[in-house]
């Protein structure tokens, strides 16, 4: 989304990020479940996001049926873990729950001596806590046990999560569609599998292309009005922008020469590693990336360094 910033001195810098979109009402900016939450944080530094969708995210009618049978009664009594990476996994899986009509029982029996470990990231975990998500999977919240690793990362989840020996662990992913899947998932799973993990994966949600016209009104911006940067957030966005130019007859050069000073921001090390995959160099990566202060944060020093 492109969001312009007031910062404490000088011009206020135009940021330009390109972000998620889903179909959820809420003016196509981000994902349902991260729009409220980076809007404010945007408000609270006096920025106004624009916004240049270029992949949707949301959970499907196929996506929702895939989920259902772990909400049957006792479905989740053989698992060890349920490992959500992200927050629309997690708004999925309770979107899947709120749907199906009341189980005679809950999908978790408690029939375990030891409770289920339900594995989130950063402030991710909040969704875990709102709502009666919880209730609805058990009857007590003590069969329950909450991690979330002190790194945001799936490298950090599997490591929280430590040694399988043979146990079972949900994990609610993305099915991508029109794009190529990005390596983070996939590297997951096996890192999970290399801990002794006997992984189940479940198309929670899907991540798909927004369209040849997802960057049109990017291309035709007057060079006069260029944006001091653009803020990515997963390399997904990169390759639906890099598609999205070249529909349009453009591509990622042509907008660098037109727009030579806008800096290029990512959320974490693992986005910044997809998006220079696609040639895009990155100058600035937020540091701390359990929430979005952290590369709003890093852009807000790149810009006072530059004064």
């Amino acid at each position: 989304m492109m969001t312009t910033m007031t910062m404490s001195t000088g011009r206020p810098p135009a940021i330009t990020g390109i972000r998620e979109t889903a179909n959820s009402g809420l003016s196509g900016t981000t994902p349902s479940t991260y729009a409220r939450r980076l809007s404010r944080l945007l408000e609270l530094r006096g920025a106004v996001p624009v916004p240049f969708p270029t992949v949707v995210v949301e959970p499907t009618p196929s996506t929702l049926a895939a989920i259902r049978p772990y909400l049957l009664p006792g479905a989740l009594d053989s698992f060890a873990a349920i490992a959500f990476t992200s927050r629309i996994g997690i708004s999925s899986f309770a979107l899947a729950l709120e749907e199906a009509p009341p189980p005679p029982a809950p999908p978790l029996s408690g029939s375990k001596d030891e409770p289920l470990v339900i594995a989130a990231l950063g402030k991710d975990a909040e969704v875990l806590r709102e709502g009666d998500l919880l209730s609805k999977l058990c009857r007590s919240p003590s069969m329950v046990k909450i991690l979330v690793p002190e790194i945001a990362s799936p490298a950090e989840l599997v490591n929280s999560l430590g040694d399988g020996f043979g146990r079972m662990v949900l994990c609610p992913v993305p099915t991508v569609v029109d794009l190529r899947e990005p390596p983070v998932i996939p590297e997951f799973l096996n890192h999970l599998k290399a801990a002794g993990w006997v992984v189940v994966r479940v198309s929670a949600y899907e991540t798909r292309w927004a369209g040849p016209g997802c960057v049109a009104e990017m291309v035709r911006t007057e060079i006069g009005d260029s944006p001091d940067a653009i803020v990515f957030t997963s390399s997904a966005e990169v390759e639906g922008l890099v598609k999205g130019l070249e529909a349009a007859g453009c591509d990622w050069g042509t907008m660098r020469r037109r727009w030579p000073e806008m800096l290029v921001a990512a959320h974490g090390p693992v986005t910044a590693e997809g998006v220079e995959r696609f040639g895009i160099g990155v100058d600035v990566v937020g540091a701390s990336f359990d929430s979005f202060d952290g590369v709003l944060d890093a852009l807000a020093l790149k810009f006072l360094d530059q004064k």
